[in-house]
């Protein structure tokens, strides 16, 4: 199986927790930007919540036909060095017309997902990549991105669920903390990797380097053993 470098980067309190609303007020917040940047991994992952509040604007597409694709299947709608892309499970987000060809869209959904919206990227101009029957396979999604899309290197950027699917599929290679100087402290609020089996045991990290800022703030870069 072939698959890009994959190095998940957050930005986090002290304690862990990753609302954004909150760490925009955490010292260190600028050097989340810094850090991603230097990482070299142009290409970005996020999941279906961040980009429907952030990417989207919102709005879901409705199929007029509810027959699911139900096979592994992938679209080459632009070629780049480097794409945006999002994991949306069954295909429900709606989208303007791609016109970037720097860092354009790359859905990645199971085969769950209609024809009808697949029909649909294709005429927004936005890739896609189908695998998995009842969740996305990410090994498969994964070889298809680096093996089709030649993506050799990529940054996760979404929130605790996609990192913790990703964790447990052994995928990640490196993990990347920006620890900003602020406790949350809230109780139910998203952490850092989510929704591992009950059952999972601790994941071994190698230290890999460690970098401080003058705001408080502390890089902690981990290799995945």
């Amino acid at each position: 199986m072939k698959k890009p470098y994959i190095i998940v980067h957050m930005m986090s309190s002290i304690d862990g927790r990753i609302d954004c609303g909150m760490t925009a007020q955490l010292a260190g917040e600028p050097e989340y930007y810094s850090t991603l940047e230097a990482l070299n991994a142009p290409t970005r992952i996020s999941g279906r919540v961040t980009a429907e509040t952030e990417l989207t604007g919102g709005g879901k597409f409705v199929p007029q036909n509810k027959e699911s694709l139900g096979k592994t299947d992938f679209a080459k709608n632009a070629t780049a060095k480097s794409y945006n892309i999002v994991v949306d499970t069954k295909g429900t987000l709606r989208w303007s017309k791609e016109s970037s060809t720097t860092f354009p869209h790359l859905i990645i959904t199971s085969e769950q997902a209609t024809q009808d919206y697949l029909n649909y990227l294709d005429q927004q101009n936005i890739s896609w990549i189908a695998a998995g029957h009842d969740q996305i396979d990410l090994p498969k999604a994964m070889d298809i991105l680096a093996d089709k899309f030649n993506i050799d290197r990529l940054a996760i950027v979404g929130g605790g669920k996609i990192n913790g699917g990703f964790l447990e599929a052994g995928l990640v290679d490196e993990i990347s903390i920006l620890v900003g100087a602020g406790v949350d402290g809230r109780s139910s609020q998203p952490s850092l990797f989510d929704g591992r089996p009950e059952n999972s045991r601790p994941v071994a990290l190698q230290l890999k380097d460690v970098k401080s800022y003058d705001d408080g703030a502390v890089w902690l870069r981990y290799l995945v053993k």
